[in-house]
């Protein structure tokens, strides 16, 4: 559900400001570009002018673009900048979807007793990191603290992001209702003129079919969907790539996977056109997922395998636990059942590494499943137990029902039946 927000970082010492012009406009000579060739397709030439004179606040998302079409690293930009650089280093690595360096970054300085709006921004910056990385947990405390400060001294917009990612990591805790009841508050005051920035009201429809889609409401869901569609040409590439993975993911749960594939396909190839390399890892897995539900497992190894060398060549090993994942179910499919067990551990392994939760669940199901297929009841009632006792730490909701509901299918199988009565009744009591 959750979108990346560029944070715009506030600009305190004018020298900070103009040391990075200079490196700007030291690296656009060397690339014999102009200004007006460096700013082409998103900015003017008077902008790229402000940022190399230090008039103007640098944005993390245009460090990003112009960092990328000189072809250096962002930090080029930043190198031996000061050390009260380092809110502008944590945006930089929040906007290039680095996560867990902005976490690292954010706490680092939440440590440093920054007080006023400058906690309340970074506050903001580690809720979106821990959202997107999915700890929603961890999240809702920095968004409630962010958004009530932001409120409280007059800064609507900002407030109005924090709710936005309070909502996201509502939703990741499968708080469905309450993550409804902030996006219709946000909403309502959107449609009432609250300012903000172009396509937030967009979001919030879409982050609201998310949440129907998530409760089983899929006809909603799609209605919500199809209230922007009519405003979908006027997306840039990026934009329209992930409303139609939001489309092809409502499809997917309504079970119409030929409409996912057809959507998600038409998004990716948006992805492609915009090379936003994430988000075309993350597509791609989507679709090997409903590929694999249609049963056309060739197609599905395909997709899971270009998803997994794009992500490995990033180094996001978070991510990439989760195809894995989808590599083992691919292989269980096919009956090789050898490989389904290598690679669910492989994914364990990677999960537990970067402790992603859910990806730990997973991977250990489908461990389960394939151990199980092999007669290897003891080892398939083992990864069973520790996928229902991590995802009880997760906190409840369908992923401990299902992890619960598979335990009580492995004890049952083992013939410990009051056991599988037990844990069978632990999960009809799950909301």
């Amino acid at each position: 559900m959750a979108r990346v927000s560029r944070t715009r970082p506030r600009v305190e010492d004018p020298r900070l400001a103009q040391e990075i012009g200079a490196r700007l406009k030291k690296a656009r000579l060397q690339a014999g570009l102009t200004q007006q060739q460096l700013a082409e397709g998103r900015y003017t030439k008077a902008y790229v002018s402000a940022l190399e004179n230090g008039l103007s606040r640098p944005s993390m998302v245009a460090l990003d673009f112009f960092s990328n079409r000189l072809g250096l690293p962002t930090s080029t930009l930043l190198s031996d900048a000061p050390a009260g650089w380092g809110r502008l280093e944590a945006d930089v690595a929040l906007a290039s979807g680095r996560w867990g360096d902005a976490i690292t970054g954010y706490r680092e300085l939440l440590d440093s007793a920054i007080a006023g709006s400058a906690r309340a921004e970074i506050l903001g910056g580690l809720a979106e990191a821990l959202v997107r990385r999915g700890s929603g947990r961890e999240a809702i405390a920095p968004a409630a603290e962010a958004a009530q400060a932001f409120m409280a001294s007059g800064r609507e917009q900002e407030a109005a992001m924090a709710q936005y990612w309070l909502s996201a990591a509502q939703y990741l805790q499968e708080n469905y209702a309450e993550s409804k009841a902030i996006l219709h508050s946000l909403l309502a005051r959107v449609r009432l003129g609250m300012k903000v920035e172009p396509d937030f009201e967009l979001r919030l429809v879409m982050a609201l079919s998310s949440n129907e889609s998530r409760m089983g409401n899929h006809a909603a869901a799609l209605a919500y969907l199809e209230e922007v569609r009519g405003l979908a040409d006027t997306f840039d590439d990026r934009r329209r790539a992930t409303y139609l993975q939001d489309l092809a993911y409502s499809y997917r749960e309504t079970g119409d996977f030929e409409a996912a594939v057809r959507t998600g396909m038409a998004s990716l190839e948006l992805y492609r056109k915009s090379q936003v390399d994430r988000e075309m890892a993350n597509l791609e897995n989507d679709l090997a997922l409903s590929y694999l539900a249609l049963g056309n497992t060739g197609r599905a190894a395909e997709l899971a395998k270009t998803s997994h060398d794009r992500l490995a060549s990033l180094g996001d090993d978070w991510l990439l636990s989760h195809v894995v994942d989808t590599q083992a179910r691919i292989a269980l499919a096919g009956g090789q059942m050898d490989a389904a067990v290598s690679a669910s551990l492989k994914a364990v392994e990677m999960a537990e590494r970067m402790d992603n939760g859910k990806a730990t669940v997973d991977a250990l199901l489908t461990l389960a499943r394939a151990q199980s297929a092999l007669g290897r009841t003891e080892a398939a009632l083992e990864a069973n137990s520790r996928a229902a006792d991590i995802a009880r730490n997760l906190g409840g909701g369908s992923l401990l029902r299902k992890a619960l509901s598979e335990l009580a299918e492995a004890l049952a199988t083992a013939g410990q039946h009051e056991q599988a009565f037990a844990v069978m009744r632990e999960a009809l009591t799950i909301n």
